[in-house]
């Protein structure tokens, strides 16, 4: 049974509570201003009817108005009480009038203020919504606006208001900038393009600027340039052209696309000659491959749709004789644009390496059958072309801008072309070099055979300061007289139209300077055999730069170094070809070169019954040598001198060998400074050795003493000595 009782209180007669109410009114009466009693009594009347409850709450704030958790709960009750009416219900505006009593207490509290907010905006009050936004931010310390400004820009946006959202916005930078983009993102929703162009403009010279998706600045400048490019008509506070070409500068490696917009703007504005200018412009100054492409391709489509729009212009409104023109001028133009690609892409390419000679010699056969171009061509490329950081070889740019002029008939221009070669300071010796081998083969192709000599002779003339070949703090025409190209070739115009003295200055002249190769000491004394000179007089001259062919690591192993100086053997006379075979065979080990080089020999010094003195010394101490080297086939070969494991300690020479060897090849020793390894064993052991026996001499039967008899007078005989049998090693064992 409940039980309804009225308190007789003068101030609030119609306060009425049931039988269950009165342990809750006993400790409110007790503790009146405790919020957790009136929360208990609150709580426990949930289920009471809601203005029973409403009246309640009214009682608890007449005592606390500055208890947040009771105005929260209560102003939470009364929006819910209300949710599903109408919003034109009268119930509305007493919830609101409830909400803005709570604020005179809790105008700080930014949680009453967006629950306010939101409940507006359900009310679809626009202007009392906005107001209280103004009201909530004006109220609120400036660290809580960024709870309010959320749901403020959410309101902004939901309503066709752009005057209004974009007055809200500015206002919103001002606290956070960082969010343009979000505003620059309205704006163009909204279609409010100019100014989005600006904000966009500005975040992009910001440095400071962090994107809040991520985007770098060149992102956002191209976004801008698309953005002004494609609405010309839309976008007019800004110089579209300035801030294309300030993207150019800054954005090097993406000039394509920026060129691309800049002249995406001018079509779009209907300024097609403009645009046409751009791309010419575009295609002269890209760098790259790649950004040329996009450029081409582009220039060419715009081309294509002019042309396109003509004839259906034409088709829809009648040909005219004018309209003819302009196509036809259309239609050769581009054509011309697209025969122009060759050349525009090797332009790209010589702007990345200006000294890239084969892009300049490809750049000449694309201006084929037109004389003048050519010209200009190979002058702009002399003048630009650095020997020093050249791609390829330079001075054949010279020969062949020479050899134009000599196929057009210009032979004096020729010649002047090669003479300016001559003095370039090119890099290497064998460009300086080559340059005068053209000049002679010109004269050549002429029948100017004097004037191909006195060119050649001028080349290998000694500078008046000299300088090593190598020497690459020297300019090339000090180092030209040491090429072996340049003496090669004045050496077989000497051969063909010198004299024989001249000839062999020349063959002199090469071995003074130690430039000689195996060839050339072949042709000379094949020159020398041709003209029945006496060539054992020079044989030293093959021993001596056999010796300098191993210092310069001539590969003594290679059968053409064989067969070569094998042919010497049996066209020289037999002196003459011991000293050729004891020079060339201490290039070549027995292993190496096979019958090739060592047999010839072995049937020379068989049919030889008595070899002069010095060609006997140098038999009997290579042979040494060489024996001991191909015993041990680890031993460095190619070395001053020799160490190999268990090495044999050499016996010395005979004292006339000995002699022999010191009188003849003092001069070389000298100069290539190839040095034996002196022995340590004494005089007597040495002597005692020397008796032995040689298990591997030569007999060379009963003609011996034949042959002695016919020794010419001045002919020395030679001691037979034995090879002694330290210098076999392990070979002697077997």
């Amino acid at each position: 049974m409940v039980v309804m009782a009225r308190l007789s209180r003068p101030e609030r007669p119609d306060l009425v509570f049931e039988e269950e109410d009165l342990p809750y009114e006993e400790e409110i009466m007790r503790n009146q201003f405790s919020v957790k009693c009136w929360l208990r009594y609150i709580e426990f009347k949930q289920g009471a009817p809601k203005p029973r409850l409403n009246q309640l709450y009214e009682r608890a704030l007449k005592l606390l108005p500055c208890s947040y958790k009771l105005w929260y709960r209560y102003l939470k009750a009364r929006r819910a009480q209300v949710k599903h009416r109408c919003v034109t219900d009268p119930a509305y505006e007493d919830v609101n009038n409830c909400h803005e009593r709570a604020f005179v207490f809790m105008h700080k509290m930014p949680r009453l203020w967006l629950d306010y907010c939101q409940f507006l905006m359900d009310q679809g009050r626009v202007t009392h919504t906005r107001r209280t936004f103004d009201r909530a931010l004006r109220a609120l310390p400036i660290t809580q606006h960024s709870r309010i400004w959320p749901l403020y820009l959410r309101f902004l946006r939901s309503h066709p208001l752009p005057e209004t959202a974009v007055r809200g916005y500015r206002r919103f930078l001002k606290l956070s900038p960082e969010s343009a983009e979000e505003y620059i993102e309205y704006l163009k929703s909204s279609d409010r393009l100019d100014e989005a162009a600006q904000r966009l403009a500005t975040v992009v010279n910001d440095e400071r600027f962090v994107s809040k998706a991520g985007k770098s600045n060149y992102q956002l400048w191209h976004e801008l340039c698309d953005l002004i490019s494609q609405n010309p008509d839309k976008v007019q506070s800004l110089n579209v052209d300035a801030i294309i070409r300030g993207g150019l500068t800054r954005f090097t490696d993406q000039l394509g696309k920026l060129w691309c917009s800049l002249a995406d703007y001018y079509i779009r504005s209907g300024h097609f000659e403009k645009a046409r200018d751009v791309y010419e412009e575009a295609i002269r100054t890209v760098m790259t491959v790649r950004d040329f492409t996009q450029v081409f391709d582009s220039y060419a489509q715009f081309e294509e749709s002019m042309i396109a729009a003509k004839m259906e212009t034409a088709s829809e409104l009648g040909r005219e004789e004018e309209d003819d023109v302009d196509l036809e001028l259309r239609l050769a133009r581009f054509e011309q644009l697209i025969s122009r690609r060759p050349l525009l892409l090797n332009s790209v390419l010589l702007r990345q390496n200006p000294h890239h000679v084969h892009e300049w010699h490809k750049r000449v056969a694309l201006h084929q059958g037109r004389p003048r171009e050519i010209i200009n061509t190979y002058t702009e490329a002399v003048q630009t072309v650095d020997p020093f950081k050249a791609t390829g070889k330079p001075h054949t740019l010279w020969v062949a801008f020479a050899k134009f002029y000599e196929d057009n008939g210009q032979l004096d221009d020729a010649r002047v072309i090669l003479e300016k070669a001559t003095k370039v300071n090119f890099k290497q010796v064998d460009d300086l070099a080559s340059v005068w081998c053209q000049c002679g083969e010109l004269e050549l192709r002429h029948e100017n055979y004097d004037e191909a000599l006195r060119l050649l002779r001028k080349a290998t003339a000694l500078p008046a300061r000299r300088a090593e070949y190598f020497d690459g703090s020297e300019p090339v025409q000090n180092r030209v007289y040491k090429s072996l190209k340049v003496w090669s070739m004045l050496a077989d115009l000497e051969e063909s139209l010198g004299t024989f003295q001249s000839t062999k200055a020349v063959y002199d002249r090469i071995l003074d300077l130690r430039i000689a190769t195996p060839q050339i000491v072949i042709n000379y004394a094949m020159f020398l055999e041709e003209h029945n000179d006496l060539i054992f007089k020079r044989i030293y001259l093959l021993r001596y730069w056999g010796l300098r062919f191993q210092h310069m690591n001539v590969v003594a192993g290679h059968s053409s170094f064989h067969s070569r100086h094998g042919v010497l053997l049996p066209c020289a006379p037999v002196t003459c070809g011991e000293g050729v075979g004891a020079s060339v065979c201490g290039l070549s080990l027995p292993r190496c070169s096979g019958d090739g080089l060592w047999g010839p020999w072995g049937g020379l010094r068989v049919s030889m019954a008595r070899p002069c003195p010095a060609a006997g010394a140098v038999m009997s101490c290579m042979c040494v040598f060489l024996w001991i080297v191909w015993a041990y086939p680890g031993s460095q070969t190619g070395s001053r001198s020799c160490r190999w494991p268990g090495r044999v300690d050499l016996p010395e020479l005979h004292l006339g060998h000995r002699v022999g060897m010191q009188e003849r090849d003092q001069p070389s020793r000298a100069q290539s400074k190839i040095l034996f390894v002196r022995s340590d064993a004494s005089r007597e052991e040495l002597a005692e050795l020397a008796q032995q026996v040689n298990p591997e001499e030569i007999q060379l039967g009963e003609d011996e003493d034949e042959d002695e008899m016919d020794l010419e007078p001045n002919e020395v005989r030679l001691e037979q000595q034995s090879v002694p049998a330290a210098v076999f090693g392990s070979l002697k064992e077997d």
